[in-house]
This record gives C-alpha cells, sequence and structure tokens, in this order.
C-alpha cells in the first residue's frame, strides 16, 4: 500500500473527492478501476459508493455524538467473560479489557453491559441442590398439584429462622440478565443456619400466624419436641384448624430424630412428606422475610428488646397476607416442574 493510500485511511476525504468517486461508479467504473485512478484504497470507495446508494449525499452526515471508547469487539468479549462468570468484578473486566489493549473506565465497561442487558444485582442466597434432591422435588410437585385449596388451609406450615441484632446479612453483586436471578450461576450457595443472634421457631397457615417461639441455647432434637408439645396443638387450636390438620416440617435431623417421630406418631399428627432443600416450596419463607423488615425498621439495643419485637410484628402480620402465601402454592408446584426441580423464583 503506498504512502498516500496509508494516509487516506487515517483521514477524512475531501468532498470534492468523494464526489468524483461517485462519478466514476456513476460511469459504469469499476471499484478496483476507481482505487486505482484516485488512488484511494478499494474499501473506501466502496464504502462511499454504499453511503451515497443508501443516503442519496457524499457529505459527512451528522455523527450521533462522540465515537464510543469500547469496540463493539471488546464489548462481545466482556460479555463473553460476565456469561462465564456472572460474579466477576468491575475490576476484573477492566484488566480484561486492559489485556485486550482497550483499556476502559469502570463507567464505560458497566454502561457496555447495561446496552448488551446485563445489570449488576445482589445474588440471591440458594441451597445447594444434588440432583437426588431436585429429583425429589419434581416427585413432590406432582404429588400435590391436585390437592384442593380446602385440604391447603389445614395445613400447619412451621421453620426455623435466624433473626440478627444489627441488619440483614451482606450482600454480593452479580451479572444478569432481567428473569435470571433464580439461575444457578447467579445465586449464592448456602447451608441451614450459619449462626445468629437470635433463633425463633414459628408457624401459620392461611387463618393466619400461629405461635412464635425463642430458642433457647443449642437446639436439639429433645427440644424441638418440647417446642411441638408446648405449641403446636395450641397453635391449631387458635387458628381453628382442629384435630385433623397437616403438620409441615422440613428435614432437619432435629425434625426427623427418633424422639420427634415418637412424639408425633404418639400425638397422632399427619405430618406432610417434604423434599429436602427446598424452602422455595414453603411459604413461610416469605413471612420471614415480612418479619425481618418489620423489626429492622425498628431499633432493639439487646436480645431481649429484639424477642419482644419479633412477637410483636408476627402478630402484625395481616390474615390476608397468611392466605395469599398459601395460595401461591400450586404456583410454587408448577414453578419447581418449570425448572425441573432446580430453584425457582420463589
Amino acid at each position: 500500500m503506498s504512502e498516500q493510500m496509508r494516509i487516506m485511511r487515517l483521514k477524512e476525504l475531501p468532498k470534492e473527492l468523494r464526489d468524483r468517486i461517485v462519478a466514476r461508479h456513476r460511469s459504469g467504473q469499476g471499484y478496483k478501476r476507481i482505487s486505482a485512478a484516485l488512488k484511494v484504497p478499494k474499501s473506501t470507495v466502496a464504502s462511499i459508493i454504499l453511503k451515497w446508494k443508501k443516503f442519496g449525499k457524499t457529505r459527512t452526515l451528522p455523527r450521533p455524538g462522540r465515537p464510543a471508547k469500547l469496540s463493539n469487539r471488546g464489548r462481545r468479549a466482556l460479555v463473553r467473560e460476565v456469561k462465564k462468570n456472572p460474579k466477576i468484578t468491575v475490576a476484573e473486566l477492566q484488566r480484561c479489557s486492559r489485556e485486550m489493549g482497550e483499556s476502559s473506565t469502570k463507567s464505560t465497561i458497566t454502561a457496555a453491559l447495561h446496552q448488551s442487558g446485563l445489570y449488576g444485582r445482589v445474588a440471591r442466597r440458594k441451597p445447594l441442590l444434588s440432583a437426588r434432591h431436585m429429583k425429589a422435588c419434581i416427585e413432590f410437585a406432582r404429588k400435590h398439584m391436585k390437592d384442593s385449596q380446602t385440604m391447603r388451609k389445614k395445613i400447619l406450615w412451621s421453620d426455623e429462622t435466624k433473626i440478627e441484632l444489627f441488619g440483614f446479612n451482606s450482600k454480593r453483586y452479580v451479572w444478569r440478565k432481567p428473569g435470571t436471578a433464580h439461575h444457578l450461576p447467579n445465586t449464592i450457595p448456602t447451608v441451614k443456619h450459619g449462626g445468629g443472634s437470635i433463633m425463633l421457631w414459628g408457624c401459620f397457615s392461611a387463618a393466619g400466624t400461629g405461635r412464635l417461639v425463642a430458642i433457647e441455647g443449642k437446639m436439639n432434637a429433645a427440644k424441638y419436641r418440647d417446642i411441638l408439645e408446648e405449641n403446636l396443638f395450641q397453635s391449631a387450636q387458635d387458628l381453628r384448624l382442629g384435630r385433623r390438620f397437616t403438620f409441615q416440617q422440613d428435614n432437619d435431623p432435629k425434625h426427623t430424630a427418633k424422639i420427634t417421630k415418637e412424639w408425633l406418631r404418639n400425638n397422632s399428627v399427619t405430618i406432610l412428606d417434604w423434599p429436602s432443600q427446598s424452602p422455595d416450596l414453603n411459604p413461610i419463607e416469605h413471612l420471614w422475610r415480612d418479619l425481618k423488615m418489620a423489626v429492622h425498621q425498628r431499633s432493639s439495643s439487646n436480645l431481649t428488646e429484639l424477642e419482644r419485637i419479633c412477637k410483636e410484628e408476627w402478630q402484625r402480620i395481616p390474615k390476608s397476607r397468611c392466605e395469599k402465601l398459601v395460595a401461591s402454592f400450586p404456583r410454587r408446584l408448577m414453578a419447581v416442574l418449570a425448572q425441573k426441580g432446580a430453584s425457582t423464583q420463589y
């Protein structure tokens, strides 16, 4: 390539030269002949003629604004990195960009990802699921899809949770597209109860909230049995479920211990068979979130005060909220089937 052609690649051609290119094209000359005669790269000739055919003019058109700092190739490379690892940080993406020869600021990288429909969001914490767990969830969903609403209203849902004295757990952001919050790469695996300030056992039904009990010391099977003995039937009575209600609990070892099973059997309690690692199915998880949000809007300086506030806010949860959550159970089952046993939006 001649020096003149190299310079022309870097500089914008004068309008007079562009008009001559179009005139020669209209007279029937080909791109190669025009390029040789006017000493303009053939790709430039093709570009000018294409623009003339599209817009009917050769002058420079108004540009939408400042040229992008990040090329399309660089943006596609960043999107590939994010799809491979949604938990990658902007600083790490910045290093990737530099390695590709396109040094970009964090704001430029963020804007490029937004253009591709990717946004930084807090990663949802979800249980770590095995193939066995997912299969059990699918089987459970298929079995209970046809249960009547009357049957569901007779279920007493239960669970334990922890509430911290000073706010929620720390957050972590991931890059994801809308509607992908519960996809496995965008979640943070958790195990039940990593410790906390106060542990609670609670229950509810479509008729409202039942008892809420603070667990003192370390929870074991004997303590869990005592909680049931003191609170299970009283909660069912307060909620007017009658004796023929169904009790839901997860598969925590304390719940499936021998002394717990004996107590449930001796007291003729009907148990809802429950798949392991499936909090998405239990509507009480949403009540726990409601409770934590309400509690942390109030200030508590010690654990005794925190327990009192928890019980006050638990009693304030409206019956309509409980009814709505129980009514969502069929949709939760359908979501499990749609996700083939994996985590759902619930």
